[in-house]
């Protein structure tokens, strides 16, 4: 097995949103904010080559927005999801699954694409993977994530007879990694735990979208459920300070991976290192 870091850039979110109720006196010190209160985040996404699969965990943002909703993220870096699947040696063909860690935007968007005026999957030959539960708080969406579930980024998915649903009383489909399911983010949000060089890789997703967030009072303020969060970070890190978890952290700037250990004041950082390094 092979482990490729997919970069498809950078964009901004308001920084206050991204770190609930901590003061920006603090949260600042690991995340500074522009002139607008904006930071700049990574959509940092993971490709597993293994044998005959390919599997692509997150595909970013995209591109096939409008200018009006671009402009509100700035997008910016050279990242490039297509680019990145060709600078790892694959062209969108190969893929062989689309594993969605949950459909917010950033975390699906690029996995649909536009030609013309119709919308398909980037990834023609790849199953799309979801679950049922989660699939139908993205179709039916509440208020509070209206704005993040986009018709144009999920229903295509269906509509090309590519999507499949994980059974989540089963275990995995995938040989390659066990699935911790989260739910205080968004319901049923999917963290694959990838069994590597005798270590265990998490892709956090938005568990932990930064080494910012570890603390565990550091919620975002666009999770709908807070205190599920705290439970589950709770329990997350500390099994990852135990084990010696590789965390693979899709959104912090600077790092793509960390380990935790535990301290008096709770789990916190211990080093920091890219993917490549092990």
């Amino acid at each position: 097995m092979k482990l490729h870091v997919i970069d498809t850039g950078f964009f901004k979110l308001d920084g206050g949103a991204m770190f609930g109720v901590v003061p920006k006196s603090i949260w600042q010190r690991t995340n500074p904010a522009d002139e607008n209160n904006l930071c700049t985040w990574a959509m940092r996404c993971l490709l597993i080559e293994d044998g005959n699969r390919l599997i692509l965990i997150d595909s970013g943002i995209g591109d096939k927005q409008d200018a009006k909703f671009l402009s509100h993220y700035y997008l910016h870096g050279d990242g490039n999801l297509v680019k990145s699947v060709h600078q790892a040696g694959f062209s969108e063909q190969d893929i062989t699954d689309m594993f969605l860690t949950h459909l917010h935007f950033d975390h699906c968007g690029g996995g649909v694409k536009r030609t013309g005026e119709k919308l398909e999957p980037t990834f023609s030959h790849a199953k799309y993977w979801t679950n049922a539960d989660h699939w139908k708080w993205a179709t039916e969406p509440n208020n509070r994530e209206k704005a993040s579930f986009l018709k144009e980024n999920i229903m295509p998915m269906k509509e090309s007879g590519q999507l499949e649903f994980i059974n989540l009383e089963s275990e995995s489909p995938f040989q390659q990694f066990n699935i911790f399911f989260a739910s205080g983010h968004t319901d049923k949000m999917m963290i694959p735990m990838i069994r590597y060089k005798n270590k265990t890789v998490c892709f956090m997703a938005d568990l932990l979208p930064s080494t910012g967030h570890i603390p565990l009072p550091y919620v975002m303020g666009y999770d709908t459920r807070p205190l599920l969060t705290l439970e589950e970070k709770a329990r997350f890190l500390k099994e990852a300070a135990d084990f010696g978890y590789v965390l693979f952290l899709e959104h912090d700037p600077v790092h793509e991976c960390c380990t935790v250990k535990h301290t008096d004041k709770g789990v916190r950082l211990d080093q920091t290192f890219k993917l490549s390094d092990l």
